[in-house]
């Protein structure tokens, strides 16, 4: 079913890259937008002219009372949220050996437990409607690792994991999932206002893929293919449709990726798979191909 034109979205990290884009792409298609984002005098001021469709809040989605204040705030300002993004991440470039317990764990407050927790506070307002639905912005890289993005890519890796399994629960009740999985898009995610970096390098790494991936994050920097307009548009006509897929990939070079993985999947899968079918009991029946 289509989704109403008359629907709120609360979206999170919305005053730049991706998110401005999804939420100029939701009022454009005239919905109303809760626009989240630390500083929500960025989020107006990037949006000037969205009138009474837009309300700006403050959130940091590491801090669980501002994120329910946040929610509560959109309710009463609009009295539903039917589309939740969780947009808001954290980059940490570097091997992952190279990245300290603290570095890891920061990227995983926002990018993992964020997202859990702004989750959590809106779930409740989506199943008293038995409607909705939840966008959680993932990465190519999780579902394909590179060097130099483990740590990045492992908390992409985990909000796949568990938005798959949300839309297996939520589908009775009536709300769906959606994993966008946007390749290099040309944003500020490589800009050191959002990407972090390892601080102690380890000399071995540095002639390396993980060392190699360093310099290239600098040279592609705001020269990425992807264009963020197209990719805004993109996610809210798809959620509009009312035939969202699980997963939407974005960018040529996205698609690329997944397809040389799910490739190199199957070939070594085919090549162990007497390996993985021998260790089932003996009164086993082997599964025919």
């Amino acid at each position: 079913m289509r989704r109403s034109a008359m629907a709120v979205w609360f979206v999170t990290g919305a005053s730049r890259g991706l998110g401005a884009e999804i939420a100029r792409a939701a009022l454009a298609s005239g919905h109303s937008v809760v626009a989240a984002a630390r500083d929500p005098r960025t989020v107006r001021a990037a949006f000037p002219d969205a009138g009474e469709r837009l309300l700006s809040v403050a959130l940091d989605v590491t801090d669980e009372a501002q994120v329910q204040a946040a929610v509560e705030a959109g309710v009463e300002a609009f009295g539903r949220i039917d589309v939740l993004v969780n947009n808001a991440g954290r980059g940490l470039l570097g091997a992952v050996e190279e990245a300290s317990d603290a570095e890891v764990r920061a990227v995983y407050d926002t990018n993992v437990f964020g997202v859990l927790t702004v989750t959590r506070a809106v779930l409740p307002v989506l199943r008293a409607q038995r409607s909705g639905h939840v966008v959680n912005v993932s990465s190519v890289g999780g579902f394909v690792g590179s060097a130099g993005w483990g740590v990045y890519a492992s908390t992409k890796f985990a909000v796949e994991g568990f938005s798959e399994t949300m839309a297996l629960e939520l589908a009775p009740l009536g709300i769906g999932v959606t994993l966008v999985e946007p390749g290099y898009f040309r944003t500020d995610f490589l800009d050191s206002s959002s990407l972090h970096r390892v601080t102690t390098a380890v000399e071995d790494y540095a002639e390396g893929p993980a060392g190699a991936m360093r310099m290239t994050a600098e040279q592609v920097n705001h020269g990425q293919p992807g264009d963020p307009v197209k990719a805004g548009l993109a996610i809210v006509s798809a959620i509009d449709s009312g035939r969202a897929p699980l997963r939407l990939q974005l960018g040529s070079d996205c698609v690329a990726s997944v397809e040389a993985k799910l490739v190199a999947v199957q070939t070594e899968l085919d090549a162990w798979r007497e390996v993985a079918v021998s260790t089932d009991h003996d009164d086993v029946a082997t599964p025919a191909r």
